[in-house]
């Protein structure tokens, strides 16, 4: 079984008994901590996929220690212009070893075909609802394709954003 965990910020892919090497953790060597961001388990042909993460799922690790990865130099240069910086940087690490991977009340995932439906009915449903009328007199522009709204702003010769606030003006003038 294995599980995709999200750890101080990034993403691994987790085991029972593995040691990961995280960003530093807040706590002491020893201490256990868990991680409730889990976005994927799979045991065998049994996925488990959240969204975005798995409710009541765990995952619990144990700090093993903590540490400073290597020295990386971060050397920055203009030519010609005397510039030159070296820095050097060790980022803070957390050896962690992973004790148990726990899944309450996740849901099984299901395939793309079987969730389509729910969509198109939730796009049903808000075609159902009817769009406020205005007070206005004009006409309701929702009926009408792209084309069809272009054809009619070339009719009252609207050719783009410019003429529309001419037109708007010239209208709200007269």
């Amino acid at each position: 079984m294995y599980a995709i965990v999200e750890i101080a910020g990034q993403q691994f892919k987790v085991a029972k008994d593995q040691k990961v090497f995280v960003h530093r953790l807040e706590g002491k060597e020893g201490d256990s901590v868990s991680f409730d961001k889990v976005l994927l388990t799979a045991d065998g042909d049994n996925v488990t996929v959240g969204a975005p993460a798995i409710e009541g799922a765990l995952v619990g690790a144990k700090i093993n220690r903590h540490l400073k990865g290597d020295k990386v130099i971060v050397f920055k240069k203009k030519r010609r212009k005397g510039y030159r910086v070296k820095n050097g940087h060790r980022q803070s690490l957390t050896e962690i070893v992973i004790e148990g991977i726990d899944l309450k009340g996740g849901k099984k995932a299901t395939s793309a075909k079987k969730e389509e439906p729910k969509k198109e009915e939730a796009k049903k449903e808000t075609k159902k609802q009817e769009p406020k009328k205005s007070d206005n007199k004009s006409e309701d522009l929702s009926k009408h394709t792209v084309v069809e709204l272009k054809e009619m702003a070339k009719e009252k010769g609207i050719e783009g954003y410019s003429s529309m606030k001419k037109a708007e003006l010239i209208a709200a003038l007269s």
